[in-house]
């Protein structure tokens, strides 16, 4: 009973980060975790996406009414196993860039609340033998930082 005394209760509203590693699932499950939770909308800026787990969740999410934009790289778009096409087909919003230099971001935002970073690339290969990351923060700061990048890059792209 003291000791539920004396352990420290964490603030109303406290930050909370966490971070995921590959090889192994625990990247593609917090992805999926967090597409399959979102309540509005999600926004995602990727390299590419090629991992037909994520898409499938995608395409869930877009199914259950979620507001969904996708800002990829115009290049990897058109590679083998892509599935930026196939969920541009779905009626997902994508936008892709208009460079001829990559748009080589691995961000995505979760109801503008939660932020999702890191190396990891949405793809098979990076969840069985790439060495990635991912960082997942409610802080508030970066949340609205990489909300404002997100909407650089769409007016960038789409104007």
């Amino acid at each position: 009973r003291l000791l539920k005394a004396i352990q420290p209760i964490e603030p109303v509203g406290a930050i909370k980060s966490s971070a995921y590693f590959s090889p192994g699932n625990d990247c593609r499950n917090k992805i999926i975790s967090l597409i399959n939770n979102a309540k509005k909308n999600i926004k995602i800026c990727v390299f590419t996406i090629s991992d037909n787990t994520i898409v499938k969740a995608i395409i869930g999410a877009y199914q259950r009414g979620i507001d969904i934009t996708i800002i990829s790289d115009n290049d990897k778009a058109n590679d083998k196993g892509s599935d930026i096409d196939y969920l541009s087909d779905k009626g997902i919003e994508v936008i892709l860039d208009r460079s001829a230099h990559h748009m080589h971001h691995k961000f995505a935002l979760f109801d503008n609340t939660i932020l999702l970073n890191g190396s990891f690339n949405w793809t098979r290969s990076a969840t069985t033998v790439n060495q990635e990351n991912i960082l997942v923060t409610s802080e508030q700061q970066l949340v609205s930082d990489y909300k404002n990048r997100f909407h650089i890059l769409k007016s960038e792209f789409t104007g």
